[in-house]
């Protein structure tokens, strides 16, 4: 992605954010000085990789195949000592917009539909070997009241509504069409990018940025890059 195109994302979603009164912890609004400024104070939002993440997966289709994320609260799968024993994020969509297919191995999730549109996503189980069970019916928490689907029926998932899903649930989700642009919670166990995404396709988690303008805020991913140690 440029820098322009991740750039535009952020102001777009903070503007989503002013307009539904979601606020974002301060780090969140920080500027490139203003990081610097703090690199003493930054150690544990760096580590458990706080703050905005945006992806296309690789793929260059960011309008329609890709997200705005912000994690709001995270801790270590390695170190208990640092932030905290639950993962918080928002994850911002546009009408249309999608993630992939894919799995966590160690996460538990609850998706929550925070404001907007509709979300709609679609379940499978996995297999032994790791790939997509196309066949097998799927079995899931709404508001802490059972539900079964078939594998790939389409659920939707309206404003207040959450879902939760368990470790090896496939699950892809999006903005519905139609139903405008939206934003989801995500309250979770410790989430780790890095090393538990698992795809139903081979997809890159974070883009590759061209830098064709300087940066608003820094991304997650890239904080020893940008910041230094």
């Amino acid at each position: 992605m440029k820098r322009s195109e991740i750039n535009g994302a952020i102001s777009w979603a903070k503007g989503l954010l002013e307009e539904n009164k979601i606020k974002l912890p301060p780090f969140g609004y920080w500027n490139l000085d203003k990081w610097k400024e703090n690199s003493n104070k930054t150690d544990v939002i760096r580590e458990v990789m706080l703050g905005w993440d945006i992806t296309d997966y690789g793929e260059g289709r960011f309008e329609e195949f890709g997200a705005v994320l912000f994690t709001l609260r995270n801790g270590s799968l390695d170190d208990s000592r640092l932030g905290t024993p639950y993962a918080e994020k928002l994850i911002i969509l546009k009408e249309g917009q999608r993630l992939p297919n894919h799995y966590h191995a160690s996460k538990t999730e609850e998706i929550i539909n925070r404001g907007g549109g509709v979300m709609a996503i679609k379940l499978y189980n996995s297999l032994p070997d790791g790939k997509v069970d196309y066949k097998s019916k799927v079995e899931v928490e709404m508001d802490g009241i059972k539900y079964q689907f078939e594998a790939g029926e389409e659920v939707n998932i309206y404003p207040g509504e959450s879902i939760t899903l368990r470790p090896f649930q496939y699950h892809l989700f999006w903005a519905k069409e139609g139903k405008g642009d939206l934003i989801l919670g995500e309250v979770s166990s410790i989430n780790d990018d890095n090393t538990d995404n698992y795809n139903a396709d081979e997809i890159a988690r974070f883009a590759e940025v061209e830098e064709d303008e300087n940066i608003i805020h820094p991304l997650c991913n890239e904080y020893k890059k940008v910041l230094g140690e």
